[in-house]
């Protein structure tokens, strides 16, 4: 890599207040004190479930599936766009203007690892909803996933426990 050549961070999102609180961290501590001279560059990426995978939730064999398809399609580019959009304002309200998003139907898993090849990004960063094991266990977990898959440094962003 020539050294005028920045490196790429890739930041996987969705519409989860973890997410938007590991993108305002990342851009708080990589992006905003350095202004222009940041040493990255920003990718954000969405993963939107293919409307298969969300119809297949509610059980196999549901009549009407088929005549459903469209609206759900249309529901999800509709939260796909939303969380594109908020992506962009979280990032213009840090002054952070060169930001590419990228929203790609997908497994969130898979999606995130293959903007990483892609973009041959040096740093991969992921939110995490601080699920337990049990539920680690029966969702999954994308940064986990992400953790021992991506081809790169995996930064997990925690969001802080309040204190009672």
């Amino acid at each position: 890599m020539a050294t005028s050549e920045k490196s790429v961070m890739v930041v996987g999102i969705d519409d989860s207040e973890h997410s938007y609180y590991a993108l305002e961290w990342t851009l708080d501590h990589f992006f905003v004190p350095y202004a222009a001279n940041t040493p990255f560059n920003l990718v954000i990426v969405h993963a939107k479930p293919p409307p298969s995978t969300v119809i297949g939730l509610a059980g196999p064999g549901i009549a009407g599936a088929a005549e459903v398809l469209p609206f759900v399609e249309s529901d999800l580019k509709k939260m796909a766009a939303r969380v594109a959009e908020k992506a962009k304002e979280i990032c213009c309200s840090k002054s952070v203007e060169h930001v590419v998003v990228e929203v790609v139907e997908g497994d969130a898993r898979n999606v995130i690892c293959e903007a990483v090849e892609k973009h041959h990004a040096s740093t991969l960063v992921v939110g995490s909803h601080g699920y337990g094991a049990i539920k680690r266990a029966v969702l999954g977990s994308v940064s986990d996933y992400c953790a021992h898959h991506a081809h790169c440094t995996v930064m997990i962003v925690k969001k802080p426990k309040i204190k009672h």
